[in-house]
């Protein structure tokens, strides 16, 4: 198999649970993000980056855009469910057209405990909720909502190690 880097940036650590899956299953390199200089990473022949999610915004695309000679793929954690949300207007949003874009892009579920949110996540978990759920009567609230519902104010965790398949085949296909 190719060089690889897993790189990751994430503020509560769903989003490095699954980098250092990845990582190990590949057995390639694992970095934060942040602590990255294009010296490194011009010694990998792929990137894996994972970003969490946050009002969308995928954190670490930047550092994307930063090292352009590098093909890289892209997996994004965040608390929807992949299987029903369409992430086209996020990627759009934060891989401009203009940009230099993934070899491909994948995305995962995490997780939210609210105990330990900044001020400024609770605040925005709760602007969500007002802005797309408490408007709703109860028989317009979709499995999603419930969902978020469920979880509000609490903790839950959707990461599974097995959703990383697809990705590691990719890989294994692509890049061995």
């Amino acid at each position: 198999m190719k060089n690889i880097a897993v790189t990751y940036q994430s503020h509560y650590g769903t989003t490095k649970r699954y980098a250092q899956w990845i990582a190990e299953a590949l057995k390639a390199d694992l970095f934060e993000s942040q602590q990255l200089t294009e010296a490194q990473l011009a010694n990998y022949d792929l990137i894996i980056h994972g970003g969490g999610l946050y009002a969308s915004s995928i954190l670490g695309t930047k550092m994307l855009r930063q090292y352009p000679n590098q093909r890289y793929l892209l997996f994004t954690v965040g608390l929807a469910n992949p299987e029903t949300t369409d992430y086209s207007k996020i990627l759009a949003q934060n891989l401009p057209a203009t940009s230099r874009q993934p070899v491909k892009v994948f995305h995962f579920r995490g997780g939210i405990n609210y105990q330990k949110l900044t001020k400024r996540h609770l605040l925005l978990m709760k602007l969500m909720k007002k802005m797309s759920i408490d408007h709703k009567q109860p028989e317009e609230l979709t499995a999603e909502d419930e969902a978020f519902l469920a979880g509000y104010g609490g903790q839950v965790d959707f990461c599974d190690r097995k959703s990383i398949t697809p990705l590691l085949e990719f890989v294994q296909q692509d890049y061995a």
